[in-house]
């Protein structure tokens, strides 16, 4: 019974080791993170403070990418720390190129509020290169103020 045990353990541990799985050097974080604070003031003489942070995880091999975020809310009074609430998260995005390859990436976005904003939130441009060939392509990704996002991308050309 023991060898059949073994066994099964083997050929398990074989096919996980065949399934396709991104390895970890094929991701790389962006360079262009941001934090964004604000405060306010409560009935009955208690602050409020709120910072989120941002960040992208983007795929070197295919291009996806996770737009990442953390936030923290800390409400006191004159004399304690009342309440601490964190939150956060990373979304997945569409790959920008069709195909695999080996991808450069970087991103910045809007930083609330901004008035250069008109639909909602803001938006945020994301860059991706081609590291083995003269390929570029940009995207701009902004709120429609309708419930989606919309999203365009342009090769870049070379004069």
């Amino acid at each position: 019974m023991r060898h059949v045990i073994k066994l099964c353990w083997a050929a398990a541990l074989s096919l996980t080791a065949l399934a396709p799985a991104a390895r970890a050097d094929d991701y790389q974080l962006s360079h262009n993170q941001r934090i964004a604070c604000s405060r306010g003031l409560a009935p009955g003489k208690l602050n409020t403070a709120t910072c989120k942070s941002y960040t992208y995880l983007f795929n070197t091999k295919t291009s996806e990418y996770f737009r990442c975020q953390v936030s923290l809310a800390l409400t006191r009074d004159n004399k304690e720390v009342i309440n601490v609430q964190t939150d956060g998260g990373c979304t997945k995005k569409p790959r920008i190129f069709e195909t695999d390859g080996k991808y450069d990436f970087d991103a910045t976005e809007t930083e609330p509020p901004n008035t250069n904003s008109f639909f909602g939130p803001g938006g945020y441009s994301v860059w991706a290169a081609d590291v083995g060939a003269q390929k570029v392509r940009g995207c701009i990704i902004i709120s429609s103020g309708l419930g989606s996002d919309i999203s365009k991308c342009l090769d870049m050309t070379f004069q």
